[in-house]
């Protein structure tokens, strides 16, 4: 029985070591993922910090083109292994290669300037992808706050005139070198700050990108193309429950945001996780005013200028056929079209918007 009792213990701190060791393992990964996500934090906390100097002011600032960027080869996570040294060598010439193609790209691009206008409840902070995938191949890109939108402070309610929410874009193009040229791109609603500035700036543009947005015509007004998408504008105007209503009940609406899910719907359908999740914290309402206004755009000037047209094929906030409808009655230059893209192509498209905004930089 002794023995019996003997063995039964020794059995015991079997098993005892054993979960002891499951325990030591399961803590050594549960402490591993830890130092992962904490990794992961402090990487997001610096994206956030460049992202919030690049946008210091009402227009972002560059922080240095990412393919400039290098290991250091003294940094001890660079000189571990042989084979990683082979690796970050490999890394390196194809890198020089790299930047051999973007400096060849870089001859055939006249104007290298990029001016980004965002559309209805976005802000600058909408182009970080477009942004660094420009800075990449040398251009400058440049990312406008509106009035009220973004990191720019005015009361949207007070935003009544295309002229005041463009007010930032007309600012920095009336700032720029009498012999320096933009190519101007705008995003949604963002068209008609677009289209204003042609008209009013057509010396200053190159070329005026539209991405899904209002390329509306003389005496057209932007909201009507919206108003296509959602029905009767009496119908709208009298029951919509995304109103903003910022001089009381009785008076005209002064702006307008969908709820969440909405937005997530219409905008995002086929946007990553976490670029909603950014957009669901950054968006803001949309001031009513300027979009309700009829354009003034003349043969001389706005008919003049360049225009190219980005389709977004999957989209749910401005359909395809409400798109190909506003190419057929103001034909652009060239139309370009994404496959599988929602409203917010710099989200779920990125690599495809870049492509073909470095094809119409390098047009003659």
């Amino acid at each position: 029985m002794g023995n019996s009792l003997i063995c039964k213990s020794k059995k015991d701190v079997k098993e005892i070591g054993s979960r002891s060791k499951r325990m030591g393992r399961s803590q050594r990964k549960l402490q591993s993922e830890e130092e992962f996500l904490q990794k992961q934090a402090l990487s997001l906390a610096l994206q956030q910090l460049q992202l919030s100097q690049r946008f210091d002011g009402s227009t972002s600032k560059r922080i240095g083109s990412t393919s400039s960027r290098r290991h250091n080869l003294s940094d001890p996570f660079c000189n571990g292994k042989q084979n990683q040294s082979k690796r970050d060598s490999r890394a390196e010439v194809t890198s020089g290669e790299a930047n051999l193609q973007a400096l060849d790209f870089l001859e055939n691009v006249k104007e290298k300037k990029f001016v980004l206008v965002h559309g209805e409840g976005f802000g600058a902070w909408c182009w970080y992808k477009t942004i660094s995938l420009l800075e990449e191949v040398g251009l400058s890109p440049i990312a406008i706050d509106l009035k009220g939108s973004g990191i720019d402070l005015t009361d949207t309610n007070k935003v009544d005139t295309l002229v005041e929410y463009s007010k930032p874009l007309i600012e920095y193009l009336q700032g720029l070198p009498d012999n320096e040229k933009v190519v101007l791109v705008g995003h949604s609603s963002g068209g008609a700050c677009v289209s204003y500035a042609l008209e009013h700036f057509s010396n200053k543009i190159s070329k005026a990108v539209y991405i899904c947005a209002t390329m509306v015509g003389d005496g057209q007004r932007p909201f009507d193309v919206f108003m296509e998408e959602l029905g009767s504008e009496e119908i709208f105007m009298k029951g919509s429950k995304f109103l903003i209503y910022g001089n009381g009940k009785d008076e005209q609406p002064t702006g307008f945001m969908f709820e969440k899910e909405q937005m997530k719907g219409l905008y995002f359908n086929q946007s990553p996780t976490k670029d909603v999740a950014l957009a669901m914290v950054s968006m803001r309402p949309f001031p009513l005013g300027p979009v309700m206004e009829k354009l003034s755009l003349s043969p001389e000037n706005y008919e003049t200028g360049r225009r190219f047209f980005v389709q977004t094929l999957d989209d749910h906030a401005l359909s395809p056929d409400i798109q190909e409808k506003l190419v057929r009655e103001n034909p652009p230059e060239r139309v370009f079209k994404i496959k599988g893209s929602d409203h917010c192509p710099f989200f779920s498209k990125p690599q495809s918007l870049h492509k073909i905004l470095l094809e119409i930089a390098q047009i003659p």
